[in-house]
């Protein structure tokens, strides 16, 4: 099998990267253009590329699972194979290729996938935020 986001660790994402991408996505998910605007406009055109980054990190642990007893199976292979096709369009889809488009997927994808509830998109959120700055800590803590 080649070498891929599902067989190969995502490296750890910058703390403030982390909190820009978090503090822009939950910002749309709870409808407040003007605080998504000022992030936007505080980080600049590298938001989109940390929202693919933020997608990866969402996406890939969800559609890679294993359900077939610790082997790979046709079942885990198309589910990759989906989160990869997310992420192919995120990047270069000419809808989804901008800042809102990448944020609103991600929600779309929380809601749909990760929550059973839909009132519980910005726990999940939350959640997703707070491990993505936990590793982040950990990666800074052991380069320092």
């Amino acid at each position: 099998m080649p070498e891929n986001t599902v067989t190969t660790p995502l490296a750890p994402m910058k703390l403030e990267d982390v909190t820009d991408a978090f503090a822009y996505i939950r910002a749309l998910q709870a409808g407040d253009i003007d605080t998504a605007c000022a992030v936007a406009d505080d980080t600049g055109p590298d938001l989109h590329l940390l929202l693919v980054d933020v997608a990866a990190r969402v996406f890939i642990p969800v559609t890679a699972a294993d359900d077939c007893d610790g082997e790979p199976c046709a079942h885990s292979f198309l589910a990759a194979a989906l989160g990869r096709l997310l992420l192919e369009l995120l990047c270069h889809g000419e809808c989804l290729a901008n800042a809102p488009g990448i944020a609103a997927t991600i929600i779309r994808f929380t809601d749909n996938i990760l929550t059973d509830e839909h009132g519980e998109v910005a726990d999940v959120l939350r959640q997703l935020e707070a491990a993505g700055m936990k590793q982040a800590m950990e990666a800074h803590r052991t380069t320092a």
